[in-house]
């Protein structure tokens, strides 16, 4: 018998057997012999509904995805997942770089579901780079706990340079973790802005972690993000640095009273704790589990889920309006010429983009 390594086949000349070329790296390896079969729709439903961790991933990585055919399939899940969708909390969490938002959810995680039992699932998202779009997607490293918990579901995903590093497919990742029995929804965004609006549109409660003693007392009193937020931590209160936090929180609290009170009457807490050591997560929890018995009581809710609805209903509107416009062929020519006139100075930017919007709305016709 020929040994692989003189072979033919070893020197991916030939194809062995019908099934594709050998590997150069394994020669007894043949491509193709294993080859995953594609899943169809409901064979992704299927395995959400029965919490598959692994088919979620897939599907996850479908509704991420920018190919026209997996967005079609994507779509499709999501309906059908729909209906088992809305049943979880969901928690947003932001803050500063820095801030310990990583470790802080590992012992934020491993509390909750110890103390109330369910599923978490934990959607991270990574800043990404403006120059080559790529991403660490380190964060499930740092979730040392929650990374090899049973109940856990931890899936870092790219901004993609989108608005406050919340992509618009985290909400549609939402309903398929709820669909798979997930009741704990944490998402993680990447800063602190007025951007982060994006985030406090798919959560139920926005929950902001500072620190002490690097300005932030000054830096991080910002009305926009302030007034999104349904509680305030301080988190690395421990050893010499407990007075700066506690001194903090005073200074967070009076910049509270003096906003307008909030839509939902709920009056926004300001705690101190310690992510690394594990000290205080339990009144934060406490803090978040009062915040929904109350908005719940008072119908608040219902409310806000409603509305955010309606939100990424126009913001989905506004997204496939922006694509039609841009994979339009003839608006995607004139688009380079129009430009080149602007850059000349020919053209003002508000006279260019107002005859290629006519130009557009003129092909509808």
């Amino acid at each position: 018998m020929e040994h692989p390594e003189n072979s033919e086949e070893y020197k991916g000349l030939t194809v062995n057997s019908g099934v594709g070329p050998v590997s150069i790296v394994n020669p007894y390896l043949q491509r193709g012999r294993f080859a995953r079969r594609r899943l169809t729709a409901d064979d992704y439903v299927e395995g959400i509904l029965k919490g598959d961790s692994a088919i979620l991933g897939q599907a996850v990585t479908l509704v991420e995805s920018t190919n026209p055919m997996h967005q079609q399939v994507a779509q499709e899940v999501i309906e059908k997942c729909l209906p088992y969708s809305g049943k979880s909390v969901r928690i947003g969490i932001s803050g500063v770089p820095g801030a310990g938002k990583s470790t802080s959810i590992d012992e934020f995680g491993i509390h909750v579901l110890k103390q109330y039992g369910g599923k978490l699932a934990v959607l991270a998202i990574d800043p990404s780079s403006e120059r080559t779009k790529g991403s660490i997607l380190g964060d499930k490293t740092r979730m040392e706990k929650l990374s090899v918990h049973p109940d856990s579901f931890i899936r870092p995903s790219p901004s993609a340079g989108s608005l406050g590093g919340v992509a618009r497919k985290t909400r549609e990742t939402i309903i398929l973790c709820e669909a798979a029995g997930y009741d704990k929804i944490f998402v993680e965004t990447v800063g602190v802005g007025q951007s982060e609006t994006a985030c406090a549109s798919m959560v139920d409660f926005f929950l902001l972690i500072q620190l002490a003693g690097t300005g932030d007392e000054l830096q991080g009193i910002k009305r926009g993000i302030m007034e999104m937020a349904d509680g305030i931590v301080i988190n690395k209160c421990d050893g010499n640095n407990v007075e700066k936090c506690q001194l903090a929180a005073t200074h967070f609290r009076n910049a509270l009273h003096l906003f307008p009170p909030t839509e939902s009457g709920w009056m926004p807490q300001v705690l101190c704790y310690s992510g690394f050591y594990g000290l205080g997560i339990k009144e934060v929890w406490d803090m978040v589990f009062e915040y929904f018995d109350f908005v719940k009581k008072n119908g608040y809710f219902e409310y806000r889920r409603n509305e955010q609805a309606k939100y990424w209903m126009y913001e989905t509107i506004n997204e496939h309006l922006r694509n039609s416009f841009y994979q339009n062929e003839t608006i995607a020519d004139l688009l380079r010429v129009t430009e080149e006139s602007v850059l000349r100075g020919e053209k003002t930017s508000f006279v260019a983009a107002k005859q290629l919007l006519d130009t557009y709305f003129t092909l509808l016709h």
